[in-house]
């Protein structure tokens, strides 16, 4: 375990290039300048997953270059401590958090799903095939975790008390099925990137597929406030919005989005990975602020973080920034 401190001289400020404007009364103040922050974690690598955790604090995965794969928190002093996952190049990828404040973080090369508590034990679960590919994972309401399989094409069920997985096949093959979301219905909620298609599944493990538009690739999917799956497009250039009875609303959205999260403001906030910015988007599918990200390479996931803050991976950049949407969340 490594502990660090982030000190002034190793940010980088960017500003906001465009963002919405608040009516007198309808919330607080937006902010004006430097809005966008760039943090280099202190190992050298390639940064992929990132959610919020317990007390404020963010995690995120790291897969550094050369060395053993690893995850990161920041907590709300802006200190990053470092944890190696015990598999070597296991590839971590996306994260989730637990009542517990336990994070589980996906394995993408080793077929594991594992699980590190606030302060750093660290379990692994096996999952049913070997070259799984884990993608998402959602924490369901019977206790049980999700996860998405994008190379065995299923959704695997993990009984995190027993270590105990069975995996549900998805019914289009190859789908490449990604992210996930637990809808207000209860189900499990998934992208089918390559046969561009919303899926879902109960928990018993029956399935219903929603057709998009060919070749739309859809990439990350989530629930919404308004008791709707919100979900990203990558190649129609699309935000789209399922509600639970199938029935299907799309707005267009530029720059490649890709990684999508909820604020506590209620809005959506999107990455645009080809345009190197978050946008975001209330529930009329309007844009109602924009945010250019310095430096950006291949951003890709989002979180929520300390106050009305936002993180985003910079993947192929080797950082992280902290979007700060209004003035008084930093």
């Amino acid at each position: 375990m490594r502990r660090f401190l982030i000190s002034p001289g190793l940010l980088v400020v960017g500003s906001l290039l465009a963002g919405g404007t608040a009516a007198a009364g309808a919330g607080p103040p937006v902010c004006q300048t430097g809005c966008v922050t760039t943090i280099a974690p202190p190992v050298a690598g390639t940064p992929f997953g990132i959610t919020s955790g317990s007390r404020g604090s963010v995690w995120f995965s790291l897969s550094p270059g050369g060395g053993p794969a690893a995850l990161g928190r920041v907590d709300q002093r802006g200190a990053i401590t470092t944890y190696t996952v015990p598999t070597a190049n296991a590839g971590v990828g996306w994260l989730t958090v637990d009542p517990s404040g336990a994070i589980w973080f996906a394995e993408r090369f080793a077929g594991k799903i594992g699980r590190i508590t606030p302060n750093g034990a660290t379990t692994e679960f096996l999952l049913p095939t070997a070259t799984a590919g884990p993608q998402g994972i959602v924490l369901g309401p019977d206790g049980n975790l999700y996860v998405s399989e994008q190379g065995a094409n299923a959704i695997a069920r993990l009984n995190p008390a027993t270590g105990q997985a069975t995996d549900f096949r998805v019914p289009t093959p190859n789908s490449t099925t990604q992210s996930g979301a637990l809808g207000p219905d209860g189900a499990i909620w998934f992208v089918e990137r390559s046969a561009a298609k919303v899926g879902r599944m109960t928990l018993e493990g029956s399935f219903t597929e929603y057709p998009l538009a060919p070749g739309a690739f859809p990439n990350r999917i989530v629930a919404g406030p308004d008791g709707a799956l919100w979900f990203t497009e990558l190649r129609a250039g699309k935000l789209g919005r399922i509600t639970t009875e199938g029935a299907l609303t799309e707005f267009p959205i530029s720059g490649g989005p890709v990684g999508i999260t909820v604020g506590k403001d209620g809005q959506l906030y999107v990455v645009l990975s080809n345009a190197g910015a978050v946008d975001r988007v209330n529930l009329e599918g309007q844009v109602t602020g924009h945010w250019e990200l310095p430096g950006a390479v291949l951003p890709l996931l989002i979180t929520t973080g300390f106050g009305l803050d936002i993180w985003v991976t910079n993947t192929f950049g080797g950082t992280l920034y902290r979007v700060t949407p209004y003035a008084v969340g930093r």
